[in-house]
């Protein structure tokens, strides 16, 4: 009876979070998808500048020396960051629809997307007065009520695990190859 009750629950989890869906999806949906979904993740993918992801990934990355660290760091500087948008795109498109990926892809392209992503990546602690609000031009104000933006927003934060976990399994992948 417990078998079943695990089977059951487990089961409905799946159901109803497609994040775990996706997740156990076989390799062969990737290959089902229209090269046109996979080619609007992959631009998504250039725009978020998700090889910086792939570095925080192996800087979080515990190593059994320093000298496998700076390894791995010498295998992605000689990774071409369209390499990485491709082998990440085909796994990415199961959790990110093309519209997702078209929507925010021109949200990334835009000046305040584009500060966005800096500030991700390369923005350090910032300190802001008591009482103090960021400054957001009134056509970012507007830019970020749009239902588009806001549904594939959403979308996108709820696929930022999977990105992680692809993330690593591809840093994985890299260390293993020889170059």
């Amino acid at each position: 009876m417990k078998y079943v009750v695990h089977a059951l629950l487990g089961l409905s989890l799946v159901s109803i979070n497609p994040a775990f869906a996706a997740a156990t999806a076989p390799p062969s949906q990737a290959a089902a998808l229209g090269s046109a979904h996979v080619k609007a993740v992959h631009d998504l993918l250039g725009a978020m500048q998700v090889e910086k992801l792939l570095r925080g990934v192996a800087a979080r990355s515990r190593y059994q020396s320093e000298g496998q660290r700076q390894a791995v760091f010498a295998k992605l500087e000689n990774i071409p960051p369209t390499e990485v948008y491709r082998r990440l795109a085909a796994p990415m498109a199961n959790v990110i629809s093309a519209d997702t990926a078209t929507e925010m892809t021109r949200f990334y392209h835009t000046p305040y997307g584009r500060k966005v992503i800096h500030n991700k990546y390369n923005s350090g602690a910032q300190i802001m007065m008591p009482g103090a609000q960021p400054v957001v031009p009134p056509e970012e104000k507007k830019e970020r009520k749009r239902a588009a933006y806001v549904q594939a927003s959403k979308e996108l934060a709820d696929a930022q695990p999977v990105l992680e976990r692809e993330a690593f399994k591809l840093l994985q992948q890299i260390n293993k190859e020889k170059r």
